[in-house]
């Protein structure tokens, strides 16, 4: 029995699931002989074992809520419709508020400059880039940013955008939303083999507020060869962004310091909100070293100069992370960095590192969860927890995941 009790209180004291654990024991064993390093490698991989294992999940069924149809058919602007690469860089350059520019079904090939969105639409008169029905519509980008959009009230819909660069240190962005970009909206758009398909920051001291990424398809299917920053969505310094109902998968980074994330939000912004995402760090891209975060508000941090109050008092301001499903992450699920007054509610979390919350500056309300691993506060983080279906950290190293077991239930036919 006290032999039972100091284990689990060793456990409680490292604080961390076996999924982290593991790479720091091999790290550790670096440059030592060869037993030592043997060693290391054969309990990293036993711990790997138990808290990842064979999860039994189909991740390939896990699909988000669809999203509210809005489309531009019913608007009364003129629409302008365009066949060629060419037609449809002039199309947007020429844009008036209220314009729908539809491509015609075909491929078009974008290299050279970016696309630049420059001309604004208004609040009751946006302009639109789209296809009329998903999947008949690809744009291949040999850019390292796609469409950089600078101005207001636009929309774009229905696309299906490839990063095509053989050097992955380009391709950047198939959107960098910047400055005075405000009430932007993509939705129902499929967005593959990007670094950051969506990076939107402050430029001239302007901040792209209020935007919407809604029922959109987010993926890379090979791992980035870059050490640059790999994150599907990457939010810094805007506020009022509501990130809904997409599906977020094989954000792998092969490249610098392996860290990737899903998509965050950081830099001293507010109100920002991601609800009812479906994010699988791996499905069909696994095995690779590296880690993995699912969501997050604040991430690793912003340099001063970047934030939007240019101290980055905290990282986030009543951020939301509420009714999405994370799984197949090799590091945290949800990771809150300096997130003040933030809610973390109703999401399910599977074969991930759990919910953390770390350092002063965080304070979270994390209320009926269902997390497969652990929930914890570090480092001066303030968590209020309610309601949640969770495993203890003792359990992990045991390979015993029960939340895991239902959940995959839940998902056969009849479960």
């Amino acid at each position: 029995m006290a032999l039972g009790a100091a284990w689990v209180s060793a456990i409680d004291a490292i604080g961390v699931p076996p999924r982290r654990l593991a790479p720091w024991i091999e790290r550790r064993a670096q440059g030592h002989n060869a037993l030592i390093v043997g060693a290391a490698t054969i309990v990293a991989r036993a711990l790997i074992a138990l808290d990842r294992g064979d999860a039994g999940l189909d991740l390939a069924v896990l699909r988000p809520a669809p999203a509210a149809s809005d489309t531009a058919a019913g608007r009364s602007g003129r629409e302008i419709v365009v066949a060629t690469s060419r037609e449809a860089r002039d199309a947007i350059a020429r844009a008036e508020p209220g314009d729908v520019i539809t491509l015609a079904p075909g491929r078009y090939r974008f290299d050279g400059s970016d696309i630049d969105v420059a001309r604004a639409g208004r609040d009751d008169a946006p302009i639109t880039v789209r296809a009329r029905a998903a999947g008949t519509v690809t744009l291949d980008f040999d850019l390292t940013e796609g469409f950089l959009v600078s101005a207001p009230d636009w929309i774009f819909e229905n696309l299906t955008i490839r990063g095509i660069c053989p050097d992955h240190s380009r391709c950047e962005h198939a959107f960098h939303v910047v400055g005075h970009a405000t009430r932007f909206v993509a939705r129902g758009n499929t967005i593959l083999d990007f670094n950051a398909h969506f990076k939107i920051n402050a430029t001239g001291g302007a901040f792209p507020d209020d935007g919407r990424i809604e029922g959109n398809v987010i993926a890379d299917t090979a791992p980035r060869r870059t050490a640059n920053p790999v994150a599907p969505i990457d939010l810094v310094a805007a506020s009022g962004w509501e990130i809904r109902g997409n599906r977020i998968s094989d954000f792998v980074k092969a490249g610098g310091d392996a860290i990737s994330v899903g998509a965050f939000a950081k830099g001293g912004g507010t109100d920002n909100r991601f609800v009812g995402n479906v994010v699988v760090c791996e499905e069909r891209l696994r095995g690779d070293p590296g880690q993995r975060v699912g969501l997050s508000l604040g991430d690793g941090g912003t340099g001063a100069e970047f934030c939007r109050d240019r101290r980055c008092i905290v990282e986030q301001d009543r951020g939301v992370i509420e009714s999405n499903v994370i799984a197949s992450c090799s590091d945290d699920g949800i990771y809150l960095n300096r997130a003040a007054a933030s809610r973390v509610a109703d999401n399910t979390l599977i074969d991930t590192g759990g919910i953390v919350a770390r350092y002063a500056g965080t304070a979270a309300d994390v209320v009926g969860n269902r997390v497969d691993g652990a929930i914890v506060a570090r480092d001066g983080a303030a968590l209020r927890a309610a309601d949640n279906r969770s495993t203890a950290l003792p359990w992990l190293y045991l390979g015993w995941h029960p939340v895991r077991r239902a959940f995959a239930r839940e998902l056969r036919p009849g479960g």
